[in-house]
């Protein structure tokens, strides 16, 4: 067989894109259910920022948990995509150079706007005019910035998935159309309204690293 179509030995590691999901995921849900305050928009003031972070409950903790689980986890599934980039076949290198790439920033990403957001719980937060910057940074840099990062990394997975065919299509297709929100999600900058890409670009490509992820943990040829 060609190398198009050999199948490779599972990847156990690959697990860690449904990993990458599931505690982010369970972080945002967990500190919701906990919290007595809302979590400060874009644009709150210092007081409503200090005010969340620095509850009694210590809500915030479990998101900032949920950030750092994941974003070990989405550098594991770099690994796992960077991996089944280089069976792509013509162009691979380049296609593990853009996952390797992408992964890093993702992961680089979500970790700052977990130290962000961390440094927020403490007195560093009781100016408010540092507690607005430390918000804004952590929100940047979990948001916008990450999500370039995980952007490019979908998009390998995807094309890597088709060329392959070690994903399902319907997989590999959608962690494609999760690719072009994610990369706009930097629009935000420029209009406010654009800040919707970046949910709209994350939760559909969580879900689908995660769908990827047991696929190549497990591989089955399509």
């Amino acid at each position: 067989m060609s190398r198009f179509t050999d199948r490779p030995s599972g990847d156990p590691g690959a697990i860690s894109g449904a990993v990458a999901g599931a505690s982010f995921i369970a972080g945002v849900a967990g500190a919701m259910a906990r919290s007595e305050h809302p979590y400060p928009r874009p644009g709150s003031t210092g007081a409503e920022i200090r005010r969340y972070f620095t509850q009694r409950s210590r809500a915030p903790l479990v998101s900032i948990a949920g950030q750092l689980v994941s974003a070990a986890s989405v550098a594991r599934f770099t690994a796992s995509v960077a991996r089944l980039a280089g069976r792509a076949g013509p162009g691979s290198r380049a296609l593990q150079g853009a996952a390797v790439a992408g992964g890093a920033i993702a992961t680089a990403g979500l970790a700052a706007s977990a130290v962000y957001a961390t440094a927020l719980t403490t007195d560093r937060s009781e100016d408010a005019d540092r507690a607005v910057a430390l918000a804004r940074r952590a929100f940047l840099a979990g948001g916008p910035i990450h999500g370039v990062g995980f952007g490019v990394l979908l998009g390998v997975l995807g094309l890597a998935g088709l060329r392959t065919r070690e994903l399902p299509r319907p997989v590999a297709v959608t962690a494609l159309a999760s690719v072009p929100p994610n990369l706009l999600g930097p629009l935000y900058l420029l209009a406010e309204p654009a800040g919707w890409f970046i949910p709209a670009g994350r939760f559909p490509g969580l879900i689908v690293a995660g769908i990827a992820g047991a696929q190549l943990r497990h591989p089955v040829h399509h």
